[in-house]
């Protein structure tokens, strides 16, 4: 049976310092050639100390974090990698204060390590194919739980009045997809569906009417759950609606709260980590897929708190 999980000792093992995390992830990015992260020149770089390179096509001096989520970092690389670790592997997610004490860094530093990781969890423009289960939900607080002052007066559990809207697609057997959207109406979710899933494949959604003109361009098969069907042979939104229970197990007991402006790069982990997280490949694997999704990414402080709108 293949061992597909590596100890925090085993990790420890294998970076126990800057350097040889730093050696590691510029195999990874580069495979012992460098390349010029501004030009692309791979033949004219000279090698400098300390991990330090110049492109003599541009002038352009570079590291292997330039370009990357640990562009403009002071944290050694391998408290990086043990980060990324973390998050990869715990099924919940964690905590920027948790991570904190992990690694020897403030809560607010970890804080921002974590939104640069998340960062890396998104771009995925991959498209869906076969029996496609599409959903949606609502992430935010009850309106019991708030502040006087910020209770929407006659808002519903599922209403984008006071929380927001989130879209699911799975793949049967395959890749999910999650993305906010402003609201649920009937042309967005169609541009959605249409954007994210290959023609020809089959759609399961419920029997929402906003769901009504999906048939158009796809095989269309619905469940009713207001009749209390669930399944119908083939036809299910359980795998996609067992995402939304995971997501909000961690976004409820791990991190509390998340707010509308960085819900994208939450949703994005979780995704990530459930997309990467098959149980054939290994611990290192799923590292490697995080790492390598962080590179030609970059975060600055300024646009993490800003968020999106």
């Amino acid at each position: 049976m293949k061992n597909t999980a590596i100890s925090t000792f085993e990790l420890f093992n294998k970076f126990p310092d800057a350097e040889s995390a730093r050696v590691y992830i510029e195999k990874l990015r580069w495979n012992e050639k460098p390349s010029c992260p501004l030009c692309q020149e791979k033949e004219r770089i000279c090698v400098r100390n300390g991990g330090y390179y110049r492109c003599n096509a541009c002038l352009n001096d570079f590291t292997v974090r330039t370009s990357t989520i640990f562009e403009r970092s002071h944290i050694p690389l391998h408290k990086w990698l043990y980060a990324m670790y973390l998050l990869v592997t715990a099924r919940k997610g964690i905590s920027s204060m948790q991570l904190s004490k992990e690694i020897g860094v403030t809560q607010k530093t970890a804080w921002f390590m974590l939104g640069r990781i998340r960062e890396a969890c998104g771009h995925d423009f991959s498209m869906l194919a076969g029996t496609v289960e599409v959903d949606e939900t609502y992430i935010g607080g009850k309106e019991k739980n708030k502040h006087q002052s910020k209770k929407t007066q006659g808002s519903m559990g599922r209403s984008t009045a006071s929380k927001t809207a989130v879209v699911g697609l799975r793949e049967r057997g395959g890749r999910t997809k999650a993305l906010k959207v402003k609201n649920v109406d009937s042309i967005t979710l169609f541009n959605l569906i249409d954007w994210n899933v290959k023609p020809g494949s089959v759609v399961n959604t419920d029997d929402s009417p906003n769901y009504g003109g999906i048939h158009t361009a796809f095989t269309h098969e619905t469940v009713s759950h207001k009749d209390k069907e669930y399944v119908r042979g083939n036809v299910t939104t359980n795998s996609i609606e067992s995402v939304w229970a995971v997501m909000k197990r961690g976004l409820n007991g791990v991190y509390h709260h998340a707010s509308r402006k960085h819900l994208t790069r939450y949703i994005n982990e979780f995704t990530f980590r459930l997309n990467d997280g098959n149980v054939n490949r290994t611990s290192m694997e799923r590292l490697a897929s995080l790492l390598t999704n962080s590179f030609g990414q970059r975060l600055t402080w300024n646009r993490l708190v800003e968020g999106e709108k």
